[in-house]
């Protein structure tokens, strides 16, 4: 029998988010959630940018693990060297639907507006996301719906708060 796309073993995706620009020490961050990623055996999934994108797929790829950019604009060219994947949209900004609603979870690292567009955008969809260094959410501004928005200080951190999420749910 092959199990191979039974429930149980259906690979999760982790999306990671931010900057395409971003600071060394951000982008320290980035590349060691990607490894953090890479080692729980989960997709990384992102907007295949650089900055923050490119570091995260970084870490992932040298930890051995897969790495799926949803993609901006026409070319694949485009993308970071890092993906093992990517998906051409030419959607700009509206891209960043499709990279969250791809995900179990959402790992946001530092970031501008469009970072924040997808932390909201995975709340709005009840997808929890970790805050690494990102914006700050308040869920009582969320009027009544369930929000899970935590805050993480390490990527080792995001990751242990992601696996506790990942493990109530279902895929």
């Amino acid at each position: 029998m092959d199990v191979s796309h039974s429930p149980a073993h259906t690979p999760r995706y982790v999306g990671v988010v931010g900057g395409r620009d971003c600071t060394p020490a951000e982008g320290r961050l980035a590349y060691e959630l990607g490894q953090g990623v890479a080692r729980e055996g989960w997709v990384l999934v992102c907007g295949g940018m650089g900055g923050v994108m490119a570091e995260a797929c970084r870490g992932a790829r040298q930890a051995g693990g897969v790495t799926l950019g949803i993609l901006f604009g026409d070319s694949r060219a485009e993308g970071n060297p890092y993906l093992s994947y990517s998906i051409v949209t030419g959607m700009g900004e509206a891209r960043n639907v499709l990279v969250v609603k791809s995900c179990h979870a959402v790992v946001a690292v530092a970031g501008a507006f469009g970072t924040l567009s997808e932390i909201a955008l995975a709340n709005n969809a009840g997808i929890p996301v970790i805050g690494l260094h990102s914006w700050r959410v308040d869920p009582a501004q969320n009027r009544g719906q369930s929000v899970y928005y935590a805050e993480a200080d390490t990527p080792q951190q995001a990751v242990r708060l992601v696996r506790e999420l990942l493990s109530r749910t279902t895929a």
